[in-house]
């Protein structure tokens, strides 16, 4: 049997959709984050799996109100079973027009899933650290985007045929797409708490010396003057994507920095 964890509102909210929230990590001590905990604050409970530790994904998402799939150490490109697997269950989601979400490793098995390719910038640039954001026409129609968003990955992604690119960026211009209305993808990470930040910078240093890789004291700084406006967009993000809502006027908090 799947080892299962739920994590429960502390206030329910009455007009919330009552099924749980999948939550899909891929390391043993991995969390949700500030993805976890803003579903909560809005009302959901989570149900967090780990396929990684064979813990089974659902046949249906019948009895959730959507999926969110994080990120990882690993590559798409890795011939792991459980890799394979969950990349081939995100039929689930899109057969059944079900709200998901990736984020950076999530984002790029939807794109495998969809046809698309993963790799590595020729010339072996990544994105680790804080990054500027270009919100594409269409994602200035959505709502409104932070200037400066957080990455750690050596890998991106094609643009899935079909879907809708929402932000670009300079080393790897796709950062932010839809597809077909309830599936959504975003390379950066909008997820760390301060306390996941530290741990990424102490684990990850080995690869700060990559190119065009940022420092561990950038990251920190970073999070003082970018933090905010990242965290106002992702709790209107998560709106938009659960519950098909449309963001509100940008508050001056959400256009600065």
């Amino acid at each position: 049997m799947s080892r299962l964890h739920k994590m429960m509102p502390t206030e329910q909210n009455p007009n919330r959709d009552l099924r749980p929230i999948l939550i899909v990590l891929h390391q043993e001590r991995s969390s949700p984050g500030r993805v976890g905990q803003l579903l909560v604050e809005k009302g959901y409970c989570l149900d967090i799996r780990r396929p990684v530790l064979g813990e089974a994904l659902p046949k249906t998402l019948e009895g959730h109100a959507g999926a969110v799939i994080f990120g990882g150490p690993m590559s798409v490109n890795d011939p792991d079973d459980f890799i394979k697997k969950e990349i081939d269950w995100l039929e689930v989601p899109l057969r059944e027009k079900r709200p998901f979400l990736g984020i950076c490793l999530g984002a790029q098995m939807l794109v495998r899933h969809l046809g698309g390719k993963v790799a590595s910038n020729s010339d072996g640039s990544t994105e680790i650290g804080w990054y500027p954001l270009h919100p594409t026409e269409k994602g200035r129609l959505l709502m409104h985007w932070p200037k400066m968003v957080y990455h750690f990955h050596r890998e991106g992604f094609e643009l899935p045929h079909g879907a809708d690119l929402l932000a670009e960026g300079d080393a790897y211009p796709n950062q932010a797409f839809r597809y077909e209305g309830n599936a959504w993808g975003l390379q950066f990470h909008a997820e760390l708490t301060r306390v996941m930040m530290h741990r990424w910078v102490v684990h990850g240093a080995h690869r700060f010396i990559l190119p065009n890789a940022q420092q561990g004291r950038e990251h920190l700084e970073g999070r003082m003057l970018f933090d905010a406006p990242l965290k106002a967009w992702l709790t209107e993000f998560l709106d938009i994507v659960f519950e098909g809502k449309t963001a509100k006027a940008a508050s001056p908090i959400t256009l600065s920095a």
